[in-house]
């Protein structure tokens, strides 16, 4: 795992090292600092002739420099851990993001949206944060506790041996702590991950908890969930929160031992080779020092208990393989918009025990107009996205073109294949922009020309400011049917070889839906065209229909064929026509609107 987050640190190491640099500089001069202190108040004692005030001044002046080199040591070091600290973090985000963009909805499918927010936001942070501390506060604490132990040893003698005592107890208790605390702080993360997905449910949703008037409920929802990990934290911190009396109780009992052994050896051994007020200024300097060491250990302790589930869900991501295989030496061209199911069966995972699609086979001519209809769960859309590789077919094969779509590079084949999903998605900004999803290098004629050709131009210009207008995050400032228009005149500036309508025009009126399909037969009539609808009325003019059931193909052909041999289709067809008779024979009052 270490090794694994250390790749992202690349152009920061020099930063890395430099901290390191700083640190151990830092760490050496305060060890030594204490020394020269206690060694010259022993030689001013000893001095029999008085007091040399120059002497004074000069170890002074030392000392002064000393304590400038080691605050600058220490500022740099601030410095330069930001900075790789924040280069480190940025890398490892941008990693994760860039790792999300190569999965398969398989991928995907295995964590969850607000998980990988969770991944790319929280838990990168506590890891950044780690990763300062350890470069700053793991070597500076270490070090100091080395060169301290020693020194005080050198100075204080056996004194020393108030450390054999101090040191294993605040080790053991900090192993303790950390053992304890761990499991509540990985329970923690996994429940930050249900709460930030109850904020993304409520956002996303939020037309339909006001229409339900459901807002007590979410918020009871929301509630429930703060609760659970404030408890968990409380619980956690409650544990940690132990070090701090520990701390202290050892930072006094050194005081007092030193203090207390130490006077009574001063005054009774005055005068010989016993111990020295400055063997005992050092000692309480030292002692001093040890036991900030450790008490910067246990903090790292702490982050390092924090940060260690956050970057395991990092490298979890990090070391998730595309499910989807690449051919060695992948196609770069479609030749046309055939498409071929040769026995395709298809299951989300490895362990479902029943297939969401069995033993299907179909061939659609290239240019084409194909028309897929039947009731909810007989997997029409899981059908179309084994065309451009959303998913892998589990059984059999999928042609397009002519060539096992698996043998096509992965960008080559969705340029062919233009999709515009049941979730239709826009994105923050101007209209033009999110056409030029299609294609960036689209001229303001081809976007005009696209848009009338999905009965969207005459909405678009209606506004103020045309196709500069400004559409909101998931484009909730326009209507279910303009951002259906929207999205598939976005698809078409792909100028693709096949365009997969899944269920797109459900949120137009038939009218309008007869244009868009009128369209596409003059202006793209050698594009594919598969369109997934519930409407008879959307797909009666296609070449091809397929009506499926359960996940297989119950019925191909005509219209006018599939009304005398498919009961399926005839009876959707006549439930639909008999409704719109019906409400046809209703009287209209022509005061509606």
């Amino acid at each position: 795992m270490i090794k694994r987050l250390s790749k992202c640190i690349r152009e920061y190491k020099g930063l890395s090292i430099a901290t390191l640099l700083f640190m151990v500089g830092e760490a050496a001069i305060e060890c030594i600092i204490p020394y020269i202190t206690g060694k010259r108040l022993i030689n001013a004692i000893q001095q029999s002739t008085g007091v040399d005030m120059h002497y004074i001044i000069k170890i002074g002046i030392i000392l002064a420099l000393m304590a400038l080199v080691s605050l600058l040591c220490g500022g740099f070091a601030g410095l330069t851990a930001a900075k790789a600290g924040s280069g480190f973090a940025k890398n490892l985000r941008r990693d994760l993001f860039e790792k999300v963009q190569t999965f398969t909805f398989h991928n995907i499918d295995k964590f969850s949206s607000s998980s990988l927010v969770t991944r790319i936001t929280t838990d990168v942070t506590n890891v950044q944060m780690s990763y300062m501390m350890l470069i700053r506060i793991a070597v500076r604490s270490p070090l100091m506790l080395i060169f301290s132990v020693g020194m005080a040893a050198y100075m204080g003698g056996w004194l020393a041996a108030t450390f054999v005592v101090v040191i294993p107890l605040l080790v053991v208790s900090f192993l303790l702590i950390f053992r304890k605390a761990m499991p509540a702080f990985r329970r923690v993360f996994k429940k930050y991950d249900r709460l930030n997905e109850s904020i993304e449910e409520n956002v996303r949703g939020m037309r339909v908890v006001k229409g339900f008037s459901r807002e007590d409920y979410e918020k009871e929802k929301f509630g429930k969930a703060a609760d659970s990990i404030c408890e968990d934290f409380t619980k956690a911190e409650r544990i940690v929160a132990w070090n701090t009396p520990i701390m202290n109780f050892c930072m006094y009992f050194n005081m007092v031992f030193v203090l207390l052994m130490g006077s009574m050896l001063a005054i009774r051994y005055a005068g010989t080779s016993g111990v020295q007020v400055g063997q005992l200024s050092a000692m309480l300097q030292y002692g001093m020092q040890v036991l900030m060491s450790l008490m910067m250990l246990s903090m790292i302790f702490v982050m390092i208990t924090i940060s260690a589930e956050s970057a395991k869900r990092i490298c979890e991501v990090l070391d998730e393989q595309p499910d989807m295989p690449v051919s060695e030496k992948p196609l770069t061209e479609v030749a046309d918009g055939s498409v071929d199911f040769r026995g395709v069966s298809f299951k989300y995972s490895a362990e479902a025990q029943a297939f969401a699609i069995s033993g299907i086979d179909l061939h659609i001519p290239s240019g084409a107009t194909v028309g897929i209809i039947g009731g909810t769960g007989s997997s029409k859309s899981t059908l179309v996205q084994l065309i451009p590789r959303l998913y892998d077919a589990t059984e059999g094969t999928v042609s397009v073109g002519g060539a096992d779509v698996k043998n096509y590079d992965v960008t080559v084949l969705r340029d062919a294949v233009a999709m515009v999903l049941q979730k239709n998605l826009l994105f923050s900004g101007t209209i033009k922009e999110n056409l030029r999803w299609g294609n960036e290098n689209a001229t303001d004629e081809e976007l005009v020309e696209a848009c009338r050709l999905a009965q969207a131009d005459d909405f678009i210009n209606s506004f103020p400011d045309g196709y500069d207008t400004h559409i909101e995050q998931g484009g909730t400032n326009v209507s279910g049917g303009q951002k259906q228009r929207l999205c598939i005149a976005r698809a078409l500036l792909k100028k693709p070889k096949i365009l997969i309508l899944d269920d797109s025009t459900s949120a137009v009126d038939t009218k309008t839906d007869a244009m868009i399909r009128a369209g596409f037969r003059s202006f793209i009539p050698e594009t594919t065209k598969i369109i997934i609808a519930q409407r008879i009325a959307s797909v009666q003019d296609a070449d091809i229909i397929v009506v499926m059931e359960n996940g297989r193909i119950a019925a191909v052909g005509r219209h006018e064929e599939l009304l005398e041999t498919s009961e399926i289709y005839r009876e959707v067809y006549e439930e639909q026509t008999h409704g719109k008779e019906d409400d046809d024979n209703e009287p209209q009052n022509d005061d509606a609107e």
